[in-house]
């Protein structure tokens, strides 16, 4: 496209784009009825409760904060954490296949921007090759800030010098997005790797 601009750099979420990551893999072998796990992780183990973790909350507080809380489920609270490399369903290979053809054409600078615990995320660097290949990855957890704040955002600019209108942020979640957006990102919303790669090459990142 003529009016494209000139990407220098992709940034990449990870989770739900470059890595299948899913309670229900865990859960689907404690649980014998679907809608039971259905109701215990949409009001006990929340989205929101995770996110306090990949805020920087540590897993030990987070397991006892909910224990107090639901008493009554200890056993499969425990279990989030206790066997959470069970939640990992593997990479997303459309999307890995993706990140190598960027690696391998030498244009850009590639980081990745992640919504993640510290203390689980060295088990997702020793699984995944391919979180390797990263100039850089900034981590919520470590960070103790995540998306959406704007913050999490500049925290990645400023640390690698990033134009953002030279920049390219891939997330499966809208919210992250429209936050991207806001401090100037080029984005693309993740639905699968086929519509990620079509929308790269409107960016002319790829041919």
């Amino acid at each position: 496209m003529a009016d494209s601009p000139q990407i220098t750099t992709i940034v990449f979420d990870l989770g739900g784009v470059l890595i299948d990551w899913n309670p229900r893999y865990l859960y689907r072998k404690l649980f014998t009825d679907e809608q039971e796990m259905n109701t215990f992780l949409e009001t006990v183990t929340t989205p929101d409760w995770n996110e306090e973790q990949d805020a920087g909350r540590s897993i030990a507080d987070a397991t006892a904060f909910l224990v107090a809380k639901h008493p009554e489920h200890r056993e499969m609270i425990e279990h989030f954490y206790g066997r959470w490399s069970e939640m990992l369903g593997g990479a997303i290979q459309g999307t890995v296949d993706i990140l190598t053809e960027l690696r391998d054409s030498g244009r850009y600078r590639l980081y990745a921007l992640t919504n993640w615990s510290a203390e689980t995320f060295p088990i997702a660097l020793e699984q995944f090759e391919f979180l390797h290949w990263f100039e850089g990855i900034v981590v919520s957890g470590v960070e103790k800030s995540r998306k959406p704040f704007p913050d999490f955002y500049h925290l990645l600019l400023t640390r690698y010098h990033i134009d953002p209108q030279q920049a390219v942020f891939i997330d499966d979640n809208e919210r992250n997005i429209l936050a991207a957006q806001a401090v100037g990102l080029h984005t693309v919303h993740f639905h699968s790797p086929e519509q990620l790669r079509t929308e790269l090459q409107t960016y002319e990142v790829l041919p």
